[in-house]
């Protein structure tokens, strides 16, 4: 066996071992668990079954997640994209100018994942990942850190909204769920500056156990429970809306959100952990992309909104995971779920969410790496760093650095260091801000 893992997985030239990537599976999937219960939970708005939905959510995440295992060798997992998932629910189905149920718009969840798998093959996606310049790349990874760290700030209440200020500190008096949050927070960094391996997994677990004695996470009603039938959802692709020209906007919001959160989260993953090449680019770009985009199209069969990578995946490569082993640790862990849904219910928010703040300055650190002398590459840089959290969007953080980067090489007279690919995205997200 650990020969077959290490012909498959190539442990020892990773520099990892198969505990290592064990751990690292578990933390991804604790940290990313919420999926199982939020994406129903969004869908079912819809008029969704939420049994069903839970079942493709987890099955679809396992089936994609596995994909990248293989096909990539990379510690990432995948499952139905937050956000997508909003705008599938609110802006589409039940938006009533559209006219769009949700099997029409699975179809067009299917007909964009459909796009993707071609132009894998062609290698643009590929090559797009390949092309971003290495100033951006660490302005990417390091506003998805920003982003994660404010999601997991969000999660805990210690972040809430302010109709003055937009953003303002949640109550801390009173309120357990904040204060065992920061608790794990201390605790998860105390642990990691004695270099306990498995910090995060352990504060998740312990901020978990001090909810259930103090009362305010309930105890699981039973441990095991067979999944729903996902007959109900499974393969309700409904074609009839392609003469609908709403029809078609959602497929391309689908596939621009996609597209660029997509390239954000492998970039920026991949940069703060090590496992891009001397040239700043992603080895096996190709196979991680086609995970993505058969994901998808699988997802969107199973009955459940866009398949896309995950950025709680850092949180396993900061517990040591280099290689598609933790993905499969994920991925198993996922149809475990299936049947173990009370336990994997009980982790709540406030557990996961110092993990996340954790993970976030994990991926802030790169901004050390970044030329302060040049401020044809900072700026592009800082504003990917900061527009992925204001917006709330990695996709528009990737939008307008990759405009700023190319516009101050233009007026600045360098423009060697620009090519037609960043040109041609440049002008595509002008033209998307301008008309969509």
């Amino acid at each position: 066996m650990m020969s077959l893992l290490e012909k498959q997985f190539k442990l020892e030239e990773n520099h990892t071992t198969v505990k290592t990537e064990i751990l690292a599976g578990v933390t991804t999937f604790v940290t990313m668990a919420y999926i199982i219960f939020v994406n129903p939970n969004i869908l079912s708005q819809t008029g969704m079954p939420f049994g069903p939905l839970m079942v493709a959510t987890c099955a679809s995440a396992a089936f994609a997640t596995f994909l990248m295992a293989f096909f990539a060798n990379y510690p990432i997992a995948l499952a139905s994209g937050m956000g997508l998932n909003a705008f599938f629910a609110f802006s589409v189905v039940l938006n009533p100018d559209m006219g769009i149920t949700w099997q029409g718009a699975l179809a067009a969840v299917f007909i964009e994942g459909v796009f993707f798998v071609l132009l894998t093959l062609t290698k643009l996606r590929e090559t797009i990942v390949n092309t971003i310049p290495k100033t951006l790349k660490i302005g990417i990874a390091s506003g998805i850190g920003l982003f994660i760290a404010f999601i997991g700030l969000q999660g805990a209440g210690i972040v809430v909204a302010n109709p003055a200020t937009l953003v303002g500190l949640g109550s801390v008096k009173n309120n357990l769920p904040v204060v065992l949050a920061l608790g794990g927070l201390i605790l998860m960094a105390a642990l990691e500056y004695f270099k306990v391996k498995g910090s995060l997994l352990i504060g998740i677990v312990a901020v978990t156990g001090a909810g259930i004695a103090l009362g305010k996470t309930p105890m699981p009603e039973a441990v095991v429970s067979m999944p729903p039938s996902l007959s109900p959802i499974f393969a309700q692709l409904d074609f009839s809306g392609l003469g609908n020209p709403d029809f078609w906007i959602v497929v391309f919001t689908f596939f621009f959100v996609d597209f660029f959160d997509t390239v954000g989260t492998l970039v920026g993953v991949c940069n703060r952990s090590g496992l891009l090449d001397e040239q700043g680019r992603l080895p096996r770009a190709k196979g991680a992309l086609m995970a993505d985009a058969i994901g998808t199209v699988a997802g969107s069969v199973l009955g459940t909104s866009t398949v896309t990578s995950y950025v709680e995946s850092a949180s396993g490569i900061a517990q040591g995971g280099r290689t598609g082993l933790s993905a499969v640790v994920v991925g198993i862990l996922f149809l475990a779920s299936l049947f173990f849904s009370p336990i994997v219910g009980i982790v709540p928010a406030y557990a996961t969410a110092p993990a996340l703040v954790m993970v976030g300055i994990y991926m802030m650190m790169g901004l050390r790496d970044l030329d302060f002398g040049d401020w044809t590459e900072l700026v592009p840089a800082m504003l990917a760093f900061f527009m992925m959290p204001l917006a709330y969007s990695i996709a528009t953080g990737i939008e307008f650095g990759i405009v700023a980067y190319v516009l101050l090489k233009v007026v600045t007279g360098k423009t060697k260091d620009v090519n037609l690919v960043l040109i041609g995205l440049a002008v595509l997200f002008v033209l998307k801000e301008l008309y969509a």
